[in-house]
C-alpha cells in the first residue's frame, strides 16, 4: 500500500511536469508567432511609411511649392523683363516677387511676377573697395522672399532679372531632395579664377540657386547679423554663402545651373550639356544670341518652342554614328546637331568646343574652365557641321518630332560630306524622368533611320539597352 502511494506521487509528479512543459511549449509557440506577425505588420508598416516618405519627395513636388525671389533693379528691368517673361508661367500659377530698388507701375501684371520694392538697407556697412553696395540690398532677398509669407512652401529658389530659369525641370531636380532636411543647391562658375576668388563652396547667384523651406526659415532670422560681419565681400551671393557656411551648410552641387561666365559664341557650351536636366542660364546681355541671324531675346524665344513640348530634354546630348559614311552625329535636342565628317570617340565628343571667349582678361587661370574643353580644329572642312532647331512638334502617336537646318556651309560639297546634308529630322518619346533616373542618370542612344531623301538624315532617340555601348560599329 505504502508502495502504491509512493507510486501514485511519482506519477502524479510527472504528469505536472510533462502538462507544465507542453503548456510552456504552446505559450513559446504562440508568442513567436504573435511576435512574427507584429515584426511583419511593423516591417510593412516601415517599408510603407519610408515609401510613402519617398513617394512623397519625389512625386508630390510641384510649382506651387516654390517661391522665387528675383533681384532687379529699376534701371534693367525695362529690358530684363522680357527675359523673365519667356519663363514666368501666368494665371495664378507661380509664387514669388521681383524686388526692385524703386517701383514704376508700368508692366502688365498679367504676364510678370509682382513686384517688390526692398527694404532700406543703408544701415548695414558696405566695405568693399570699387564694388556696389546693392549687393547688399540683393541679399536681402533672401529674408525679404521668406518674408512673403507664402503656404506650404518647400523650396525658395533666388536668381537675378537676366537669369532664364525652366521651371518644370526645376520641380522634377528639385523632387530628389527631402525638403525638410536642410539644402543649399546651386552651381559654380565656369572660370577656375572666379571659383577661386569667390570660393568653390558657393553657389554664383546669377545661375540661380535653391535652399529647402526648412533651412530659409533659419536663414532668415539670422542673415542680418552674418550682414554685419560680411561688409568685407564683393557680391550678394557671398554673403548667401557666408551664413550658411556659419550655419554649417555646404553646398550640393548641381550642374543644370549655368552661370555663364563667357563672352561671345556660347554654342560649344550648350552643345555639350552635362546628362541632367537643364536649369538656367544667365548673361544673355554678355554672349551672342544663341541662334543665328536672331537678336538675344528672339533666340531665347525660339528655345523656350523647344522647351515648352518637352522641357526635360532640353539640350540633352545623343551621340550616334553612321557607318556608310564614317560620321559622327550629336544631338543636342532642341538646339542644334553637328555631323563631324569623321568618326570620333564618344569622350572626345562630349568635350566642350572653345567656341567663347574668356570672361576676363588675366592670368593663366582666367583661361582655365571647370569642364573638359576641346579647341575648334584649324581647318573648317574638319569641324563639324551644324544644324539648328527650325521647329518643334506633338505629333497624336505621341512621339515629338523637330527638325533642324543648316546653318551655313563651311566647306566644299564634296561627295561623303555632310555638308551635302540641309535638314535632320528627329523623333522622340517625351522625355519624363523618374527618381532613379534624376538620381543615377544615363545618356540616351540614337539611330540613324533610313531616309529617301539624299539632303536629309533622319535620327530617332531612345533609351540605351542595358550593355548597350555608343560607339561606332
Amino acid at each position: 500500500m505504502q508502495l502504491f502511494k509512493k507510486h501514485t506521487k511519482a506519477q502524479f509528479f510527472i504528469n505536472f511536469i510533462l502538462v507544465t512543459s507542453s503548456f510552456c511549449g504552446f505559450y513559446v509557440i504562440i508568442s513567436l508567432l504573435i511576435l512574427g506577425s507584429s515584426n511583419s505588420k511593423l516591417l510593412q508598416h516601415l517599408h510603407h511609411s519610408s515609401s510613402q516618405d519617398v513617394s512623397t519627395i519625389s512625386t508630390n513636388t510641384t510649382l506651387d511649392h516654390i517661391v522665387f525671389g528675383i533681384a532687379s533693379s529699376k534701371s534693367s528691368w525695362t529690358k530684363r523683363k522680357d527675359y523673365v517673361k519667356l519663363w514666368w508661367k501666368t494665371n495664378n500659377a507661380m509664387k514669388g516677387c521681383v524686388f526692385m530698388d524703386s517701383i514704376s507701375n508700368e508692366d502688365d501684371p498679367s504676364s510678370l511676377p509682382p513686384l517688390c520694392l526692398s527694404r532700406d538697407t543703408s544701415r548695414f556697412r558696405y566695405t568693399f573697395k570699387g564694388g556696389l553696395r546693392s549687393a547688399i540690398r540683393v541679399a536681402r532677398v533672401v529674408v525679404e522672399t521668406v518674408a512673403l509669407n507664402h503656404s506650404n512652401v518647400r523650396w525658395y529658389v533666388f536668381g537675378d532679372d537676366d537669369t532664364i530659369f525652366l521651371p518644370e525641370n526645376l520641380v522634377k531636380t528639385l523632387s530628389k531632395y527631402d525638403h525638410e532636411l536642410w539644402y543649399y543647391i546651386g552651381a559654380h562658375s565656369e572660370i577656375y579664377e572666379q571659383n577661386r576668388l569667390f570660393g568653390f563652396g558657393m553657389a554664383f547667384g546669377g545661375a540661380g540657386f535653391a535652399i529647402s523651406s526648412s533651412l530659409a526659415n533659419v536663414l532668415a532670422k539670422v542673415f542680418d547679423s552674418c550682414l554685419e560681419r560680411y561688409h568685407h565681400l564683393y557680391g550678394s551671393d557671398g554673403r548667401v554663402y557666408s551664413c550658411l557656411a556659419e550655419l554649417g551648410v555646404g553646398l550640393t552641387h548641381e550642374p543644370g545651373f549655368h552661370q555663364v561666365d563667357l563672352n561671345g559664341n556660347t554654342f560649344g557650351l550648350l552643345a555639350a550639356h552635362p546628362v541632367t536636366p537643364l536649369l538656367s542660364l544667365h548673361h544673355p546681355d554678355y554672349t551672342d544670341p544663341i541662334f543665328p541671324n536672331m537678336t538675344t531675346t528672339q533666340a531665347l524665344q525660339h528655345l523656350f518652342k523647344a522647351v515648352n513640348v518637352d522641357s526635360q530634354r532640353m539640350l540633352q546630348q545623343t551621340i550616334c554614328y553612321d557607318k556608310w559614311f564614317s560620321w559622327t552625329i550629336s544631338v543636342s535636342w532642341g538646339y542644334a546637331v553637328q555631323v563631324f565628317p569623321s568618326h570620333m570617340f564618344l569622350p572626345d565628343v562630349v568635350n566642350v568646343q572653345e567656341t567663347f571667349k574668356q570672361w576676363k582678361q588675366g592670368n593663366v587661370w582666367a583661361k582655365t574652365y571647370t569642364f573638359n574643353t576641346r579647341p575648334l580644329h584649324h581647318d573648317p572642312c574638319k569641324r563639324s557641321t551644324i544644324f539648328y532647331l527650325d521647329n518643334v512638334s506633338f505629333g497624336e502617336d505621341g512621339m515629338i518630332t523637330s527638325y533642324y537646318k543648316k546653318s551655313f556651309q563651311n566647306c566644299s560639297n564634296e561627295l561623303g560630306s555632310p555638308n551635302k546634308l540641309e535638314v535632320i529630322k528627329v523623333v522622340t518619346n517625351k522625355l519624363d524622368l523618374d527618381i532613379k533616373q534624376l538620381q543615377a542618370p544615363r545618356r540616351h542612344c540614337c539611330d540613324v533611320l533610313p531616309s529617301s531623301a539624299s539632303d536629309q538624315l533622319e535620327i530617332s532617340v531612345r533609351e540605351c539597352k542595358d550593355e548597350e555601348l555608343i560607339f561606332m560599329h
